[in-house]
């Protein structure tokens, strides 16, 4: 059985701009009946408001699990969050406290409180279709 595995991301850059004000910038990829979108193109927001990153998906997968992740300058992404659509929810420990997202049949919004500036970063939105049949490692 042949194993093909598509990467179907979007991602927010949050730069700071001047004193507190942050500037969100969205990018796109996606390919085929899998898919996920964003969209907002641009968001901007103070220091210690709220901002919630639109992310809507599109799967033929029957239990799609959708991700967010994190990626600092000069850093590999670091998971944040794990949502699927029948209510299975994990947050890393490191964003428990600010980070939240609601799963629906079509999206997985990420809410981030109290923004501080420390949060400029890219970030990812990932969905995943439950794959299986291959278990070999692939060297």
């Amino acid at each position: 059985m042949k194993l093909i595995l598509q990467l179907k991301f979007e991602f927010i850059l949050i730069l700071p701009v001047f004193y507190n004000l942050i500037h969100i910038f969205v990018f796109t990829e996606c390919h085929g009946e899998e898919r996920v979108d964003q969209p907002d193109p641009h968001i901007a927001e103070f220091e210690g408001r709220s901002v919630t990153l639109q992310c809507k998906y599109k799967t033929t997968s029957p239990q799609p699990e959708l991700f967010w992740y994190i990626q600092k300058e000069n850093h590999f992404p670091k998971y944040m969050l794990k949502r699927n659509k029948y209510g299975g929810e994990d947050n890393d420990a490191q964003f428990q406290e600010r980070f939240d997202s609601n799963v629906s049949s079509d999206s997985v919004p990420l809410t981030i409180k109290n923004l501080h500036v420390s949060d400029s970063a890219v970030y990812y939105c990932v969905l995943q279709p439950t794959v299986t049949g291959n278990t070999r490692t692939l060297h």
